[in-house]
């Protein structure tokens, strides 16, 4: 008997009937990890995030949770158990101020919301700045903490993070993967799809690359950092003739 916190058994899943963009994957995290996942566009590695948080409902294949079949409950469900999930784009609220987004993070607490908010600040003190600024004003880099800090406010055991270093700077795309790497390290497991495909497998313990809806290969990160297939194919590194 497997002691995962996630575990993803046989899941095909679509957004049309019939039509099955995971094709019988299968993935796994454990408590505390980081797992990477990569591939290339249309692999359904945003399909699986959404799956994995009850956006998307599996066609067939279980998905388990802290030991809790998952397939069937509202993401609002999912949040309850402790899991936060966030998409790529349209993350945080644009009108309301960094402040309030942190509030609406929490909206089912029923709890002083004080001592939450002054552990996000402390870990992101550009937030801390921008407090009472408008989210809709912040940089990429820091709405994209913001989205992280909203998401860390319910303290959950598992983050899904879709695609956080899309459309930012080299020098954001760093400070918001130490971030991650630092929430990590707090003992939160993190599942991160990403394109960054090097970056992301650096610091992950272990990344599955997808390949048309299939886990087609999966190891450590540095195994998968050193795979000549994986090398050629999603990092940019030409084999040896």
């Amino acid at each position: 008997m497997t002691n995962y916190l996630l575990e993803v058994k046989d899941v095909r899943a679509g957004y049309i009937k019939d039509v099955d963009i995971l094709q019988g994957l299968n993935f796994h995290v454990e408590h505390g990890e980081l797992v990477t996942v990569i591939g290339p566009n249309g692999a359904g590695k945003s399909t699986l995030a959404k799956t994995i948080f009850g956006l998307l409902t599996p066609h067939t294949g279980t998905i388990t949770f802290k030991g809790e079949n998952i397939v069937g409950l509202k993401s609002n469900q999912i949040v309850q158990r402790g899991m936060c999930y966030i998409p790529q784009i349209a993350n945080v609220f644009a009108s309301l101020s960094v402040d309030e987004n942190l509030e609406m993070g929490a909206f089912i607490l029923n709890v002083s919301l004080k001592p939450l908010k002054d552990k996000i600040f402390s870990m992101f003190p550009r937030l801390a700045d921008r407090r009472h600024q408008r989210a809709g004003t912040l940089s990429g880099g820091e709405r994209q903490m913001l989205a992280m800090g909203k998401a860390l406010m319910l303290e959950p055991s598992l983050l899904l993070l879709d695609e956080p270093s899309a459309a930012l700077s080299p020098i954001l795309v760093t400070q918001v993967f130490e971030q991650i790497q630092q929430i990590n390290s707090g003992g939160t497991a993190i599942v991160l799809v990403e394109q960054n495909a090097r970056k992301a497998l650096e610091m992950a313990h272990r990344g599955y690359v997808l390949e048309s809806g299939r886990d087609a290969i999966s190891g450590t990160g540095s195994e998968l950092l050193n795979d000549p297939k994986v090398a050629e194919l999603y990092l940019g590194v030409s084999r040896a003739h």
